[in-house]
């Protein structure tokens, strides 16, 4: 196969915001498996606008990381006074219009013919016109018109999604609930989330100290503690549960929305850590919590780290999600948070899988396999029939 040219956009978030956190998400690992494709030559890599002002300090200080060095490979930061996209669509759509003509001007310099375009960005992908492109493919990790966070663009990105359908812009998605959503009428393709080999390999790692003074048997839950958190479910099963050990480990943006928590004895809340130390985390705890809320953003999410949980061989206790059904037998679903106290029980029992197991479920579902389709959707011929469900090469 011939290698092609490629784009790659951020959505909200830039490269440097990948690299400080280990290029663990969907759209970091992506972005790494173009930059190491045999099947990519040039790569032009676009972080979100940026506001003038902030582009330069960082230049600066130096606070930017680059990008691993190779031939015909770039990293553009858009810039504009301000920030934040505006609200009302019109000025919204002419800004994504500027943010093309930046990307286009920034391809013809790189050299990149026709390139393909992957955006995570529902925005670009709906409002850019890359008419410079030859294919444009949409990545949804989240459906935006559930994010509570950005609740003043609903508007704008149900225009997005109806635009997105309207052009027929080829849209893989984490779950099958983010694609019926958009609705789109071009080529789709569902890629859950999965899990990095090297990151699961090898023995047991030795726990963090600040783990091995919480007494066993522990259950972890791994994310960003804030809304889909269901806090109140977990206070309910930490009074059934009091001999078991519930560890949160992650940021927590509004420290305010655990205080109910803080005083439950056998609750332990840990700010996030690096990559390694979640890792050692993870395999030295007992079973494995997804405890969030049900909500619109939930069901449509495919659960990163249900998959890290798997990887590291423990037990999942899940809430009831669609995405969740399907991934393996080792999730035990449960109807809420709060009526978790028996399937932890029938976790705790069942213990960790062996080893055989445990490391057949990391191949299964290498970052590698998903991506294989993302590569084949991205180098799809640039027409198929409206509405063609997109089938990758075997």
């Amino acid at each position: 196969m011939t290698p092609r040219d490629a784009v790659f956009t951020f959505s909200y978030e830039t490269y440097a915001d990948a690299v400080a956190r280990g290029m663990m998400r969907p759209p970091d690992r992506i972005l790494q498996t173009l930059m190491a494709s045999a099947e990519i030559d040039g790569l032009l890599v676009a972080n979100p606008f940026r506001s003038l002002p902030s582009v330069v300090a960082r230049r600066l200080r130096r606070a930017d990381p680059p990008l691993p060095p190779a031939p015909r490979r770039s990293l553009v930061t858009p810039r504009r006074l301000a920030r934040a996209d505006p609200v009302k669509l019109p000025a919204l759509v002419r800004g994504y219009r500027r943010y093309d003509d930046v990307l286009r001007r920034r391809a013809e310099r790189l050299g990149l013919e026709a390139p393909a375009v992957i955006t995570t960005n529902p925005l670009v992908a709906a409002f850019s016109p890359l008419a410079w492109a030859s294919t444009v493919t949409y990545f949804a990790r989240d459906d935006w018109l559930s994010y509570a966070g950005r609740r003043e663009y609903w508007p704008a990105f149900q225009a997005a999604y109806r635009q997105i359908s309207d052009a027929e812009i080829a849209v893989a998605a984490v779950s099958q609930q983010i694609i019926d959503r958009i609705d789109p009428r071009g080529p789709r393709a569902v890629i859950p989330n999965g899990v990095e080999p090297g990151d699961w390999a090898g023995p047991v790692p030795a726990e963090p100290a600040w783990l091995a003074g919480i007494p066993g048997p522990r259950a972890i839950y791994v994310g960003t503690i804030d809304e889909r958190l269901d806090t109140e479910g977990i206070a309910a099963l930490a009074r059934e549960r009091p001999g078991v050990s519930i560890v949160l480990l992650g940021p927590a943006p509004d420290p305010g929305y655990v205080a109910q928590l803080r005083d439950i004895a056998n609750v332990h809340i840990h700010p996030g850590v690096g990559r390694a130390e979640l890792v050692a985390a993870l395999r030295n705890c007992d079973l494995s919590l997804l405890a969030h809320r049900r909500t619109p953003l939930t069901e449509a999410m495919s659960p990163l780290k249900v998959y890290e949980y798997l990887a590291a061989g423990l037990p999942v206790v899940a809430i009831d999600l669609p995405p969740i059904h399907g991934i393996d037998p080792g999730v035990l679903i449960a109807p809420s948070t709060a009526e978790m106290a028996p399937y932890v029980d029938e976790a705790l029992r069942r213990g960790r899988a062996d080893e055989s197991a445990r490391e057949a479920f990391v191949e299964r579902n290498s970052w590698a396999a998903r991506h294989r389709t993302i590569l084949d959707l991205m180098e799809r011929p640039a027409v198929l029939r409206r509405g063609e469900e997109f089938a990758p090469a075997v």
